[in-house]
């Protein structure tokens, strides 16, 4: 009997075995290994955000453990309020569902926007690739246009537009103010490309747009001084762009500490980017392993180059911790909310 008890105990034994060895592999098993996460944007597909996004996918993807299949969905609406509340309000707080969502989504809430069922303070924060960002006004060079006193001395001025409410928009109404123009009148409707048309053919004088858009897609013009530029607005201030560097600051043209304040205001809802977000309520793992690979992603050469090559700029990321710090910093003054909804609205450009 005393063999077949041994060969009996070498049987549980080898089974106890198994079990440990079983127990060891099922631990060590990333927890993104063979999942999916969906990055739910709050834009159509095939814009510059769409773009980030898709320079971002291989990536994150590298620097997870597990290298999970990553996928994006679309929900535009609201200016990304849409895409926000989904997030919010209806999507597994299981880490893998990411939000992924513009300035708006900063600017809809402090801005009391009725759209927005979110708490900004709520989400969990993984980051943005980009955190700074400059808006260029120019005009075509027949408008006549050609420096800050002639833009005050016309009347009329024609600013290009894609809708009310964009950042063009604002932006536009925004030089218009401090610069001092007379009576401007905002002609919308366009996308982004089709601005550049308008302008060409003298449906529009001026419009904002971003200098390094102005140096890839519109080389063109530069090279041969078809437009004139006349002033920037630099995300953050002081942050110089090679070639745009002499140019007139916004903020010289502020005469108030309202209109500063509203400035301040419009450069924190810009540094955000365009950040990624966990719903509340999501687990400490998965949001400690992707903050970890967000930030070896944005330290990442080869990222860097994708992203240029995609997007046509440098990645300028804000991370998690600093994504909070400016949450809780951020200007929520009445009085220049007030002013920053004015600019933001149709009708005439507001007095000083």
């Amino acid at each position: 009997m005393r063999p077949r008890l041994e060969r009996a105990g070498q049987s549980v034994l080898g089974a106890l075995l198994l079990f440990h060895a079983d127990t060891v592999a099922l631990a060590q098993t990333p927890f993104y290994q063979g999942k999916t996460i969906t990055i739910v944007q709050g834009t159509e597909p095939g814009g510059s955000s769409d773009a980030q996004t898709r320079a971002l996918l291989p990536y994150l993807k590298k620097h997870i453990p597990g290298e999970p299949t990553i996928v994006s969905a679309y929900m535009p609406g609201g200016g990304g309020s849409k895409a926000a509340n989904h997030v919010f309000k209806n999507v597994r707080a299981d880490g893998l569902t990411i939000g992924r969502v513009g300035g708006g989504l900063v600017a809809n809430a402090v801005l009391g926007e009725k759209s927005v069922l979110y708490d900004l303070s709520k989400f969990i924060y993984l980051g943005s690739p980009h955190s700074t960002y400059h808006w260029v006004f120019i005009t075509r060079k027949e408008a006549g246009l050609k420096n800050i006193e002639a833009l005050r001395s016309a009347t009329g001025i024609r600013i290009g537009a894609q809708t009310v409410g964009h950042s063009n928009y604002f932006v536009g109404r925004l030089f218009a103010l401090l610069i001092g123009f007379k009576d401007p009148k905002m002609v919308v409707g366009y996308s982004g490309t089709e601005l550049d048309l308008a302008l060409m053919r003298g449906e529009i004088d001026g419009r904002v747009n971003n200098p390094d858009t102005l140096t890839i897609r519109n080389a063109e013009w530069l090279a041969k001084g078809m437009i004139d530029i006349l002033a920037i607005f630099e995300v953050p201030r002081g942050l110089k762009q090679p070639g745009f560097d002499r140019l007139p600051e916004i903020e010289e043209f502020a005469k108030s500490e309202r209109e500063k304040k509203l400035l301040a205001m419009v450069r924190t809802f810009r540094q955000f980017g365009t950040p990624s977000f966990f719903p509340p309520g999501t687990p400490a793992e998965p949001v400690k392993i992707l903050r970890a690979a967000t930030a070896k992603m944005y330290s990442d050469p080869d990222f860097h180059k994708e992203y240029k090559k995609l997007v046509g700029e440098e990645p300028t990321p804000l991370l998690a911790e600093d994504m909070e710090r400016a949450i809780k910093e951020l200007p929520r003054d009445p009085e220049i909310v007030e002013l920053f909804k004015k600019l933001n609205a149709a009708g005439p450009v507001p007095a000083r």
